[in-house]
């Protein structure tokens, strides 16, 4: 499974946010929501609530609706959804549509297109063509959050996955891991 490193998110999101707002706001939410392409295109104006904080993602495939907050980041600006979202409403042009990302001609930017952007952004930020698809977010998320030791069903929720066993594909260990984690629970128990 192709994951980006924390490094390579980063490069991604500056030069995302060097080449549009739109890139920049859209590539940021589909890696801290683990939104597939077509999730992040569907998105509308009323899916976004800035007062609250919070975005409402209608998942596809079978996964879970889910509604989850909006983070400020001060530690690393180009982490920033906040920011990076009323930033990109400054610059929307009203075209009648409810669609909060919108393409150059107007109305909902299809996922091709997103496809497209992305592996432009990915290489101007120096990817390997391998990791140049906007799945790779998805999975990046679910890879950080498990190197993060954060609690399996509490990644589940943050992916929309209706079964454990969509995100233990993530979960990947190795003998040494295994030991040592065990080690350091007994330690703690004696």
């Amino acid at each position: 499974m192709t994951f980006l490193s924390p490094e390579e998110v980063l490069a991604v999101l500056k030069a995302a946010r060097e080449h549009a707002t739109r890139d920049w706001a859209m590539i940021l939410l589909a890696y801290r929501h683990g939104l597939r392409a077509s999730e992040v295109c569907g998105l509308k104006f009323a899916d976004i609530d800035l007062k609250a904080g919070s975005i409402s993602i209608r998942r596809l495939k079978g996964s879970m609706a889910t509604v989850q907050p909006l983070y400020p980041h001060r530690g690393q600006p180009l982490l920033d959804e906040m920011s990076a979202l009323r930033a990109w409403l400054r610059e929307r042009e009203s075209d009648g549509s409810d669609y909060l990302f919108t393409s150059q001609k107007g109305g909902k930017l299809d996922r091709t297109q997103f496809f497209r952007l992305f592996q432009t952004v990915a290489e101007s930020a120096g990817l390997p063509p391998e990791k140049r698809h906007p799945h790779v977010l998805k999975h990046s998320l679910a890879s950080h959050l498990v190197a993060g030791n954060v609690n399996l069903a509490l990644i589940r929720q943050a992916l929309g996955h209706r079964s454990i066993n969509s995100t233990m594909q993530y979960v990947g260990t190795s003998d040494c891991q295994a030991a040592e984690a065990a080690q350091a629970a007994l330690m703690a128990l004696y």
